[in-house]
C-alpha cells in the first residue's frame, strides 16, 4: 500500500497524531531519531532500497551517520532500539519511544510497496520486526 504523494508535512502530521505528539516539530525530531536508529539496524542493501523509496528528506535521515566498526545486532531487543531512539530524539523515556516508533513505522510503511515492507521486516531483529509488523 504505497502512498508516494504524501508530503513531508502530512507525514509529520500523521506521526504527530498516531504518536500522540504535541507539535509537528516533535514529530520531525522523533521521525529523524527513528530513521537514524533504523538505519543502523538494517543491512546496507535493504537500507539503500528503503532510502530510494522514501522522500529525500526522510532518506537522508535513514542514511546519515556512520560507525567506524559496524556490526548489526540481529537480535536487538526492542527495549534497546527504543533506548537509542529516545537518546537521538532528546527524550529519555524508552517506553514513549516505542509508541512513537510504531507511529513512524506505520507512516514509512504507507510510503513503500508490500515487497519492500516484507524485506525490511525480514531484515530486522525479531522484537523490532514485531513492532514494524504491528505498525
Amino acid at each position: 500500500m504505497s502512498d508516494q504523494t504524501m508530503t513531508l508535512d502530512a507525514f509529520y502530521a500523521e506521526v504527530m497524531q498516531h504518536g500522540k505528539l504535541r507539535t509537528p516539530d516533535h514529530a520531525a525530531r522523533l521521525s529523524s531519531a527513528v530513521l537514524h536508529t533504523l538505519g543502523f539496524n538494517l543491512s546496507g542493501s535493504i537500507k539503500r532500497q528503503l532510502a530510494r523509496a522514501l522522500p529525500a528528506d526522510l532518506a537522508h535521515e535513514l542514511t546519515r551517520g556512520w560507525r567506524l566498526i559496524h556490526f548489526r545486532d540481529t537480535h536487538l531487543p526492542l527495549e534497546k532500539f527504543a533506548h537509542h531512539v529516545a537518546l537521538h530524539s532528546g527524550n529519555t523515556d524508552p517506553q514513549y519511544a516505542k509508541m512513537a516508533s510504531a507511529a513512524v513505522f506505520g507512516q514509512i510503511k504507507r510510503l513503500i510497496d508490500d515487497d519492500l515492507n516484507r524485506r525490511v521486516a525480514k531484515d530486522l531483529s525479531p522484537e523490532v520486526r514485531d513492532l514494524w509488523n504491528a505498525a
